[in-house]
C-alpha cells in the first residue's frame, strides 16, 4: 500500500509539472524573452529564472518545453500564412484561367462561324464559276482566263464583312467633357482587348503555355499594328501597381521622357491626363519616336483598377506631328492594364500594348523591328511584368546583393550607362548635339556637343570644364548589317578580345594622345582584367545583365607617349551575352571613369548593341508574304550600313550599332573629328572580320564549324580517289559551298571515326545522323560498340585492322544499330583511311549504301 501511494504521488507531481498553467504575467514575460531570443540555451534559461521572479515556480525543463512549443506555433503560423497566400494565388489564377478559357471558347465559336460562312461563300463562287464556264462552252466562245483577285473582295473573303482599319478621327472636342467621352471609349476598347476577343491573340513562341513566375504573354495575329498581351500575379496593392507602371521612364530603358501636359479629375473619382512621351531609337538607321496620348485612370464598378491610354490627334487637342525635332510620331491604339485584387494581398494584372509604329516610314532593312509584335512584347510588355516582380521582391526582401543600398546603387549606375549610350546613339538637338557634314562617305556619322553640361550625365561637367576651354564632346557612330551571327556570340568575343578591335592608332600623334584621355579610354588596346562583376537585377534583362569593373594592364605608350592614368577603370554593362537563342538582343557598353567613383561623376558611355531583325518569334511573320531579303537594296543614298556577308540570302539578320564618345578642346576639334572617324572605321573593319569568322555556314548548326567540316569533306573525297581510283562525286573543286552541301545531303550514310583505345565517332553527314537517330551535338558521345550487333562485334575489329593495313576495304552487307537500338540494314559498305595534307591518318570513313530501318 505504501508503494502504491508513493507512485500515485509521483505521477501526480509529473502531471502537475507537465500540464502547468501559466499566468498572463508569466506569458507576457516569456513573450518578451522569445522576441529577443527564441531559442535560449540551458544557461540562458537558468538566468531567466533568476532575472524574472515571476517565473520562480517554473522548472527549467518546463521552460524548455514552453520555448519548444512557442517555436512550433510560430512555424505553424508562418506555414499557414504561406499556404493561405498560395491558396489565394491559385484561386486568382484559376479564376483568370477560367475567364481565359471562356474567352477562347467564344473566339473558337466565332472562328467556326466565320469558317462556315467562308465555306458557303466558296461553294457559291465555285457553282457560279461552273455555270459561267458551261455558258461559255455552250456559246462556243473562247475561254477567258481571269486572274485571281487578291483584293479584300476576293473569292475567298468576298461577301464577308471586313474589319477596315480607320484612322483615329474622333469627333470629340478638346474640352474636358470631350476628352472624358474619349476616355470612356478608350476604356471600353481596352477591356475588349484585355479580356475579350477584339484582337486575335496567339501564344508567344518560346513562352510557357501556362503562367510562370513572370507571366503569360500572347501576341497579335492579323490585327492592325503590333500588339502584345500579358497577365500575371503580383503581391502588390492595385494602387501600388498603378503608381509603379505609370512611371514609365523608371522601368523602361527605351523611354527617354514622359511629361504630363494637362490633367483633370472626373466626377467618378478618376483622372484624365494628356501625356507626351519620347522613345529612344535603338539604331542609327531609324529615328526616335514620340507619342501624344490620353491616359485614363479609374476604378470599375467591381472595384478593379484600370489605366488605359491612346493617342490623340489634332482634333482632340493633340499637337502637330512635328512637335519634336528628329522624332517620328507614332500612334498608340487603346492600351493599358487592368488590376484585380484578390484575398491574401495578391492581385492579377492584365497588360495590353497596341501600337502602330509607322513602319512604312523607316528603312526596309529595319522594318521588321516595327512590324513584330514579339519585339514589342520583349521590349515593353515583359519588362513591365519583370519590374513589378522586382518591386515586390525588394519589398519582401527576398534577395539582397551586398545590402539593399548597394543593389539600388548598381541599378542606378547601370541605368545611367544605358541612358548615356542611348543619348549618344540618338544625339538629340535639345541636348546640345549637332551633326557635322560627312567627308563624302556615309558609313560614319559625327555629332558634336558644345554644351556638354546639358547631357544627362548627372548634371555635372567633367573635371576640366569643357565650356571654359571652348571644347566639347564628339560622338562617332555607325550601324552595320550582320548576317548569320548570333548577337550573344559576337558580344562575348568583343568583350573577351578587346585588343582585336580597340588597339588602333591614328596617323595624327596629337589626336592619338587626345583619344587616350580619361574619356577616350575606349581606344585602349592593352590587356585588361575584370576586377569586379556585379549582377544587375533590372526589369529589362533581370537574369543576363551585369556590371563589370575593368582595369587595364600592360599598356604601352602611344605615338605621343600618352598613358592612361593608373586609377582609370572602365565600368562595363553587359546584357544578352549568354543568350544565343533566336531573337535575343545583346549589348556591350562601357564608360571610362576614375576609380574614386561618386554619384556626380559624369559618364560618357561607348559601345555596341546588336538587335536581331529575324527574331523567329514574330507575329508578323505568320502573315507577311514578301521576303525582306529580296527587297534589300544596298548602296541606296543615306543608308548607313554594311553587308558583312556580301549578300542577303542568309536566314538570320541583325543590326549592330556602335557609338564612341570623345572629349576635345577648341584648338584640336578638326583633328579629333578626323581621328574619331578613322577610329570607328577601323573598328567597323575589325568587327566585319570578326563577324565573318564567327558566322557559321548555313549548315553550321547541324554539322559544326564550317572550316573544319569543309576540310574534312575535301580529305574524304581525295582519300576516296586515292584508295578506289574513282571520284566519289563530280563537283567543281573550286566551289566549296557546293561541295559541302552535296556531301551533307548525299543519300548514302557517311560515318567517320578515329582510333584511340577504341573507335570514336567524330563526324556524320545528314544521312548518317538519320541512320544513327542522333543529333550532331550528341554524336561524339555515342559509344561505337553500341552501334554493333553481336555479329558485328565479332567482325568489326578485323575490318578496322584491314582498313588500317591496306588503306581501304569492301564490306559485305549487314546490320548496324541506331542510338535507340533500332536495327539498320545496309546492302554493302565501303571503308577507307582519310589522310590530311601532310599524308597523316586523320580518321576512317565508312559509307553505307542503300540502308534502311529493319521493319
Amino acid at each position: 500500500m505504501g508503494l502504491m501511494r508513493m507512485r500515485e504521488a509521483s505521477n501526480a507531481a509529473m502531471d502537475s509539472s507537465k500540464y502547468i498553467r501559466y499566468t498572463p504575467e508569466q506569458v507576457e514575460a516569456l513573450e518578451r524573452v522569445y522576441t529577443d531570443c527564441p531559442k535560449p540555451s540551458s544557461i540562458r534559461r537558468q538566468q531567466l529564472l533568476r532575472e524574472y521572479p515571476i517565473l520562480a515556480n517554473i522548472e527549467p525543463r518546463q521552460l524548455k518545453v514552453w520555448f519548444q512549443n512557442r517555436r512550433c506555433r510560430e512555424k505553424q503560423r508562418k506555414e499557414t500564412t504561406r499556404l493561405q497566400s498560395v491558396n489565394s494565388s491559385l484561386s486568382a489564377m484559376n479564376k483568370i484561367i477560367m475567364e481565359e478559357n471562356e474567352r477562347l471558347t467564344k473566339h473558337s465559336s466565332q472562328l467556326a462561324l466565320e469558317n462556315q460562312y467562308l465555306r458557303q461563300q466558296l461553294r457559291e463562287k465555285q457553282k457560279e464559276s461552273e455555270r459561267s464556264q458551261k455558258s461559255l462552252c455552250f456559246q462556243g466562245e473562247q475561254a477567258i482566263v481571269i486572274a485571281a483577285d487578291r483584293s479584300p473582295d476576293s473569292e475567298v473573303t468576298g461577301g464577308l464583312p471586313q474589319q477596315t482599319v480607320i484612322p483615329l478621327q474622333h469627333s470629340h472636342d478638346s474640352s474636358p467633357a470631350g476628352l472624358l467621352s474619349l476616355a470612356e471609349e478608350t476604356l471600353k476598347e481596352f477591356l475588349a482587348k484585355a479580356t475579350g476577343t477584339a484582337v486575335d491573340w496567339i501564344q508567344m513562341p518560346g513562352m510557357k503555355p501556362g503562367p510562370d513566375c513572370v507571366g503569360t504573354v500572347a501576341i497579335s495575329h492579323g490585327s492592325a499594328g503590333v500588339a502584345a498581351r500579358a497577365w500575371g500575379l503580383v503581391g502588390l496593392e492595385p494602387t501600388k501597381v498603378a503608381g509603379v507602371l505609370k512611371d514609365r521612364p523608371a522601368w523602361l530603358q527605351d523611354c527617354r521622357r514622359m511629361d504630363v501636359m494637362f490633367a483633370f479629375s472626373t466626377p467618378s473619382g478618376g483622372t484624365v491626363e494628356l501625356l507626351y512621351t519620347q522613345m529612344y531609337a535603338l539604331t542609327t538607321l531609324a529615328p526616335a519616336q514620340d507619342f501624344y496620348t490620353l491616359r485614363y485612370t479609374t476604378f470599375l464598378d467591381d472595384g478593379h483598377l484600370v489605366v488605359c491610354e491612346r493617342s490623340l490627334n489634332c482634333a482632340n487637342g493633340g499637337p502637330s506631328p512635328n512637335l519634336a525635332a528628329n522624332c517620328m510620331r507614332a500612334e498608340m491604339l487603346p492600351s493599358g492594364f487592368l488590376v484585380r485584387p484578390y484575398e491574401g494581398g495578391v492581385c492579377s494584372i492584365h497588360l495590353v500594348d497596341h501600337m502602330d509604329l509607322q513602319s512604312w516610314r523607316v528603312l526596309e532593312v529595319v522594318r521588321p523591328l516595327y512590324e513584330s509584335s514579339a519585339v514589342l512584347a520583349q521590349h515593353v510588355t515583359l519588362p513591365a511584368l519583370r519590374h513589378l516582380q522586382r518591386v515586390y521582391e525588394e519589398g519582401a526582401r527576398r534577395f539582397v546583393i551586398n545590402g539593399d543600398q548597394q543593389s539600388a546603387a548598381m541599378r542606378a549606375l547601370s541605368c545611367r550607362i544605358a541612358r548615356g549610350f542611348n543619348e549618344a546613339v540618338n544625339a538629340f538637338p535639345d541636348e546640345g548635339w549637332s551633326p557635322l557634314v560627312s567627308d563624302g562617305k556615309d558609313d560614319v556619322s559625327i555629332s558634336v556637343n558644345l554644351a556638354p553640361n546639358s547631357i544627362s550625365t548627372g548634371g555635372q561637367l567633367p573635371s576640366q570644364s569643357l565650356c571654359s576651354l571652348g571644347g566639347g564632346i564628339i560622338c562617332a557612330k555607325a550601324s552595320m548589317l550582320l548576317q548569320n551571327v548570333p548577337p550573344g556570340t559576337l558580344m562575348r568575343f568583343l568583350r573577351q578580345h578587346r585588343s582585336e578591335w580597340a588597339g588602333f592608332t591614328s596617323s595624327s600623334a596629337e589626336a592619338t594622345a587626345l583619344l587616350r584621355t580619361d574619356y577616350g579610354a575606349a581606344t585602349y588596346g592593352g590587356a585588361s582584367i575584370c576586377i569586379a562583376q556585379i549582377p544587375v537585377l533590372s526589369s529589362h534583362a533581370p537574369e543576363e545583365e551585369f556590371l563589370e569593373v575593368i582595369k587595364f594592364e600592360g599598356l604601352s605608350a602611344g605615338q605621343a607617349g600618352a598613358l592612361p592614368p593608373k586609377e582609370t577603370v572602365l565600368l562595363q554593362l553587359c546584357s544578352g551575352l549568354d543568350n544565343d537563342i533566336i531573337g535575343a538582343s545583346a549589348q556591350l557598353v562601357f564608360a571610362p571613369v576614375n576609380a574614386a567613383l561618386s554619384d556626380d561623376v559624369p559618364l560618357l558611355p561607348s559601345g555596341f548593341r546588336v538587335i536581331p531583325l529575324d527574331s523567329g518569334l514574330d507575329g508578323y511573320g505568320l502573315t507577311r508574304t514578301r521576303d525582306l531579303a529580296s527587297a534589300l537594296e544596298f548602296g541606296v543614298e543615306n543608308i548607313k550600313f554594311t553587308d558583312v556577308i556580301g549578300g542577303s540570302s542568309s536566314h538570320s539578320r541583325s543590326v549592330l550599332t556602335m557609338a564612341f564618345q570623345f572629349v576635345f578642346e577648341v584648338h584640336n576639334r578638326d583633328d579629333m573629328v578626323a581621328s574619331a572617324r578613322h577610329y570607328v572605321r577601323n573598328v567597323m573593319g575589325s568587327v566585319q572580320g570578326i563577324a565573318l569568322a564567327l558566322a557559321p555556314s548555313r549548315l553550321g548548326q547541324q554539322i559544326g564549324p564550317r572550316a573544319e567540316t569543309l576540310d574534312l569533306a575535301k580529305h574524304i573525297f581525295q582519300s576516296y580517289r586515292m584508295s578506289f581510283g574513282l571520284d566519289l562525286m563530280e563537283i567543281d573543286s573550286g566551289n566549296d559551298e557546293t561541295l559541302l552541301n552535296v556531301f551533307w545531303h548525299h543519300k548514302d550514310a557517311f560515318l567517320c571515326c578515329t582510333w584511340k583505345t577504341t573507335p570514336e565517332f567524330i563526324f556524320a553527314n545528314r544521312a548518317g545522323l538519320q541512320m544513327l537517330e542522333i543529333t550532331w551535338k550528341d554524336l561524339k558521345t555515342l559509344p561505337w560498340e553500341k552501334t554493333l550487333d553481336e555479329d558485328g562485334k565479332k567482325s568489326a575489329y578485323t575490318e578496322l585492322a584491314q582498313v588500317i593495313q591496306q588503306g581501304c576495304a569492301y564490306l559485305q552487307g549487314g546490320v548496324r544499330l541506331s542510338s535507340k537500338g533500332r536495327p539498320v540494314i545496309y546492302e554493302r559498305a565501303l571503308a577507307w583511311k582519310v589522310l590530311n595534307e601532310d599524308q597523316k591518318s586523320e580518321c576512317i570513313a565508312f559509307m553505307f549504301l542503300n540502308w534502311s530501318f529493319l521493319a
